[in-house]
């Protein structure tokens, strides 16, 4: 880590690539002789449209994107996705979800606004776990699609195998795993990820969405933005879109093309996940949080014999510069998020630490 930089195990706002932050920085004043900085120039112009077209050009050749396939970029985050999924969605008013953490509740909440939601599949009853057996669901002939949360972020689970949703379309928010590792995009109907955690700066989702889902028929409440179908015919550009946002994904998405593609981040996200899983299997103070063949590669949870203690070893962590490791409100414990632009040598030195806080405190 250079410029006394601190390892950031923040679950988003998140670590970026630092080749990626040096370049933005040498680009802030003037980018490519146009005198201005991005930040500052006409979202209609000539040089931010070649931002945009770079961005999807260079994202749909990370994950090789069919071409039947819409790529937006839309302001809001995941909250905004949250609603806009069942209003275009629900042509018979019916969405199935997988309930398998905070995120997934906080989408079934906000879909039950617009239509009949029915929990197909849960691990509440396991406080979140671990995924659900999702293999043979009870998905009724009138369901409009299966939605899941791919990673669940604060929970620390993720799906290695897809659910069966028995020819449904199926809706994913993979905000916190997004390019995290490689993924067939035809097996979808609709992919989101909030930027904030992987990508970029907060304040905007990208939405893949096969071409027949996006309508022109959706009811008169759903306001115009709102809409998939305004995105798409516009390029995401039918308003002032996150342009600063849009350019910071766009040099993340070349900076992943540069080194390896997806197939390379998912090696070496494994690895650095398997160091601290390993330490945690291992440990007689910490324990992991979640199911061994359910752990997530991203967000790591774990937690100490007490509330007071995991207190006071994110604390102590923090002192260390190991920063955010305090876990979500609505859970405590810890938690450890490590996504692409967290180097091997950040997850190492953090087990160091751990190691030597159970020394000291067992």
């Amino acid at each position: 880590m250079k410029y006394g930089r601190t390892y950031n195990f923040s679950a988003g706002p998140a670590m970026m690539p630092e080749p990626v932050l040096e370049e933005i920085a040498a680009e802030m004043m003037n980018y490519r002789l146009s005198g201005m900085c991005v930040m500052e120039m006409s979202h209609r112009s000539g040089v931010f449209q070649q931002i945009r077209d770079e961005a999807e050009a260079d994202l749909r050749k990370l994950m090789n994107i069919p071409g039947n396939y819409k790529v937006l970029f839309i302001q809001g985050g995941g909250t905004v996705q949250f609603a806009m999924v069942p209003m275009n969605l629900m042509k018979n008013g019916l969405g199935c979800y997988v309930e398998t953490g905070a995120w997934s509740k906080k989408a079934i909440a906000e879909a039950k606004k617009y239509g009949e939601v029915k929990i197909i599949a849960s691990s509440a009853d396991r406080n979140f776990s671990c995924i659900p057996d999702c293999r043979d669901m009870d998905i009724p002939d009138n369901a409009d699609y299966v939605y899941i949360c791919e990673n669940e972020t604060i929970n620390g689970t993720t799906y290695f195998q897809l659910p069966n949703t028995k020819g449904k379309i199926l809706v994913s928010d993979q905000s916190s795993m997004f390019l995290s590792r490689p993924c067939d995009v035809s097996k979808y109907g609709l992919i989101w990820g909030g930027v904030q955690k992987n990508v970029g700066p907060a304040g905007m989702a990208i939405v893949i969405i096969r071409d027949d889902l996006i309508r022109d028929d959706l009811p008169e409440y759903v306001p115009t933005y709102m809409n998939y179908k305004t995105h798409a015919d516009n390029d995401s550009l039918y308003n002032t879109p996150n342009c600063w946002a849009i350019y910071c994904c766009g040099k993340v998405f070349k900076y992943l093309l540069e080194n390896g593609g997806l197939e390379e981040m998912h090696r070496r996200n494994k690895e650095k996940a398997e160091i601290l899983y390993d330490f945690l299997d291992h440990s007689e103070f910490f324990t992991g949080a979640v199911r061994r063949e359910d752990r997530s590669l991203m967000n790591v949870p774990f937690v100490t014999p007490s509330r007071e203690q995991d207190a006071d070893a994110a604390a102590a962590a923090k002192a260390a510069g190991f920063d955010n490791l305090k876990g979500h409100k609505s859970v405590g414990g810890l938690r450890a998020s490590i996504y692409n632009a967290m180097p091997k040598e950040g997850v190492e030195a953090l087990v160091r630490f751990l190691r030597k806080y159970e020394e000291e405190h067992a």
